[in-house]
């Protein structure tokens, strides 16, 4: 009997053991998958019926708030702004879930973080949740210098710090407003977003960090940091010839200059007037695959940016280019390969190479900031309920794709550009402004190209204050003053909007 019952205690306790087991797995382990179930309806209930912390920018504006609501739920998430910030913020939709800040920050929004509960539970006075506001380096002025200057005009603008890597401003057009996609009144916001979804220029796509194109001419910053980081290329050599165009070896089709022009010359003049033959050439004669490759990469080519939003990707350089076609080459010399013309065309910026509006801004800032890029980010603090600071960023550097020499070399010679080459319209008095155009062509029937600009602008002799992309989508023509024209003094509203704010208290060295 004593041992039936013995053995009745140990199956009992096996049993009761494996159940404490499995709660405390679900409980502790498994409860943020479970959460984040899309059909937990427990957790919708939970959400849309406790208060969110606030998103706001550097300079004080409220981007997203959550209302007391009359209708199912207690709360109903708004964005005052309405489609000034929608790409980058998001939404926090009761049918779609969650995208931008509101995703990538929605335990601390929530007060669902270690941080959080440990406050929550060792002040027991609050009478409601602690969650948490979110303090954004985005700066709402900017921001609407950036959309009133594109206008109606399809494209982007991105601006950041290069010295900390903290986005400015980052405007896509168009855009939509986050409040019909949000709504609590899910049939209400099946149709809206099923609208915005028949569009064929993507208002709910965030261009800026989401989407990639060929980018021209600005590619050819990257072209020239290759080459004199190789020490294959210095400011008084190779001289190129001055001719119309190159043609490559293995194709008797020519890389025209724009306009059919005449221009030659060392690396300053091929950048003053965007020679697509001399760069051409460059890449494919005197680098290589190999160097081309390499200095690509090293300014973030082939890898996602680390920026804190959900859905980044990379931007493109090709790394098949073919084999070596000429035995016996010494292995540090250019060589022919079999994909030659294609290299020409990438170094360039056309071909298969494609970035994002991010990453082009991102290679100038690093020109400005002595040839270091810092890691982008879009928060810059997050604080709780009593507006003390939970977490504050931390800058970091991403890449080192030039040294301060190259960076120097550089930036004295896109500051040429933008005092006397394609860039002139984004100069500013009284500022060094560098800066370097771009048009690809989009090889359509009636000629059509998108038009790019890239640039930095601060004090001369000190790391920029600001750098900036801005990319404007299927101009008509095929001519490099395209860039020049209108993209151009878009990017010298935007940088006369950063360089002239103030700085935030507490936002200094960030």
């Amino acid at each position: 009997m004593n041992r039936q019952l013995r053995k009745l205690a140990i199956a009992l306790m096996a049993c009761y053991l494996a159940l404490f087991v499995k709660l405390n797995f679900l409980q502790v382990i498994d409860a943020k998958a479970l959460n984040d179930e899309p059909g937990n309806g427990r957790a919708v209930v939970r959400d849309f019926n406790r208060p969110r912390g606030d998103i706001v920018t550097a300079d004080g504006t409220t981007v997203a708030h959550s209302e007391e609501s009359d209708g199912r739920y207690k709360y109903q998430r708004t964005y005052p702004t309405d489609d000034l910030f929608a790409q980058t913020v998001g939404s926090y939709s009761l049918l779609f879930g969650t995208d931008g800040v509101e995703k990538r920050y929605n335990d601390e929004l929530s007060g669902n973080t270690t941080d959080f509960r440990v406050r929550g539970f060792l002040d027991p006075f609050l009478e409601e949740p602690n969650v948490g506001t979110v303090e954004l380096t985005l700066r709402a002025d900017v921001q609407q210098v950036a959309k009133a200057a594109l206008g109606n005009k399809p494209g982007s603008v991105v601006a950041l710090d290069p010295r900390t890597g903290a986005i400015l401003a980052m405007w896509s057009y168009p855009s939509y407003n986050p409040n019909l996609t949000a709504l609590n009144d899910a049939t209400a916001a099946r149709a809206f977003k099923e609208a915005y979804d028949k569009q064929a220029d993507k208002p709910l796509l965030a261009k800026t960090f989401r989407e990639r194109y060929f980018p021209g001419s600005t590619f050819k910053v990257v072209t020239a940091s290759a080459g004199l980081e190789s020490g294959k290329v210095t400011e008084t050599s190779p001289s190129f010839p001055v001719s119309t165009g190159y043609q490559p070896p293995l194709t008797t089709r020519t890389i025209r200059n724009f306009d059919g022009a005449n221009c030659g010359g060392t690396l300053f003049e091929l950048l003053r007037v965007s020679c697509n033959g001399g760069f051409a050439a460059m890449g494919a004669e005197v680098l290589g695959p190999e160097i081309m490759i390499g200095g690509a990469e090293a300014f973030g080519f082939n890898d996602v940016p680390p920026i804190d939003l959900p859905g980044a990707v990379r931007s493109v350089f090709p790394t098949d280019f073919g084999k070596r076609l000429r035995d016996g080459d010494d292995p540090g010399d250019a060589a022919v390969f079999e994909k030659t013309p294609q290299l020409a065309q990438a170094s360039i910026g056309q071909n298969d190479v494609s970035a994002t509006p991010l990453q082009m801004a991102m290679v100038a800032g690093a020109i400005g900031n002595g040839g270091t890029m810092m890691t982008p980010h879009v928060m810059s603090e997050v604080r709780d309920r009593k507006q003390e600071s939970i977490d504050t960023y931390q800058p970091s550097v991403w890449k080192t794709p030039v040294s301060k020499e190259t960076a120097e070399i550089m930036r004295r010679g896109m500051v040429e550009v933008a005092t006397n080459g394609t860039a002139k319209a984004m100069a500013i008095g009284g500022v060094e402004v560098g800066g370097k155009t771009g048009t690809a062509q989009l090889g359509t029937p009636d000629p059509k190209s998108h038009a790019w600009v890239i640039g930095f602008a601060g004090p001369a002799g000190q790391p920029a204050q600001v750098a900036v992309a801005v990319l404007v989508q299927g101009q008509p023509g095929a001519s490099e003053q395209t860039g020049g024209r209108v993209a151009a003094p878009v990017a010298k509203q935007v940088l006369e909007a950063a360089l002239a704010a103030p700085v935030q208290p507490g936002t200094a060295g960030r």
